[in-house]
């Protein structure tokens, strides 16, 4: 929720498609947008996003040799897309990404604060990972967080909740008592799964998703709209439900 990448991921997954030469019944792989919207509030993280398409869509022939057949020839295919989608995805991150609206403002706002932990979960792979949050986010700032996890950290990807059960230990929040803020269904599984409450700040790609019926606590167009005191106040002041204050956020239109 950091940056708008989905779109950036997608076209890096297509350049690393045609620099290895992916095909499918002589057809280059290329995930097209509406595709993309389905893997990605699908499967959490881009390895396990990519052995789900080619499992149901079929493995392509590559520069690595024909479709392989072997989890271990498969798995070489995946972790070698995997690395090519990584560099292309850095460039395209230095030459266009930016924060959505209110993020960096809540950073800022949540790191001024003693009472508040701080952390970024994500499921992305570290390398591409590192490069958003060094570019968008800043190393000065990201050195004041309280836990930064990326996919690499964790046995298994979103919408697992264990990145943020993990990441509850490790600043000794209990879960009932932490609020991630996410953007897909994937994330807010996880976060659901995890026994934390969630703020669905949606994109372009998502805003249609019934995040209310999969149990989003408020749905916002972006977190520049509310504040810390919304959602906190209530759970600091040891009366009323968090997230009361914004918790009737208008739905997405559907």
């Amino acid at each position: 929720m950091i940056v708008e990448t989905e779109e950036l991921h997608r076209l890096a997954y297509n350049g690393a498609f045609a620099e290895m030469k992916c095909t499918v019944n002589g057809k280059q792989v290329e995930w097209v947008p509406k595709y993309y919207d389905v893997l990605q509030n699908t499967v959490g993280g881009g390895k396990p996003k990519m052995k789900w398409s080619f499992g149901n869509e079929g493995w392509p022939d590559s520069t690595l040799g024909p479709a392989p057949t072997s989890e271990e020839e498969q798995t070489r295919l995946v972790d070698q897309l995997q690395d090519a989608k990584t560099v292309i995805y850095k460039k395209i991150v230095v030459e266009v990404a930016t924060a959505r609206p209110g993020v960096l403002q809540m950073m800022d706002d949540v790191l001024k604060r003693e009472d508040l932990a701080a952390g970024i979960c994500s499921a992305a792979t570290k390398g591409g990972f590192d490069q958003v949050v060094n570019s968008v986010v800043g190393k000065d700032r990201l050195g004041n967080f309280d836990v930064v996890m990326a996919g690499d950290d964790v046995p298994r990807k979103k919408p697992d909740p264990i990145i943020y059960q993990l990441a509850s230990e490790k600043i000794g929040v209990p879960p009932e008592r932490c609020v991630v803020v996410e953007d897909s269904l994937v994330g807010l599984r996880a976060a659901k799964g995890a026994g934390m409450k969630c703020i669905i700040t949606y994109t372009d790609n998502t805003a249609d998703q019934d995040f209310y019926g999969e149990g989003a606590d408020a749905v916002v167009p972006d977190l520049g709209k509310i504040s810390l005191d919304d959602i906190f106040a209530p759970l600091l002041a040891g009366e009323g439900t968090l997230l009361d204050g914004i918790k009737e956020a208008p739905r997405v239109a559907k």
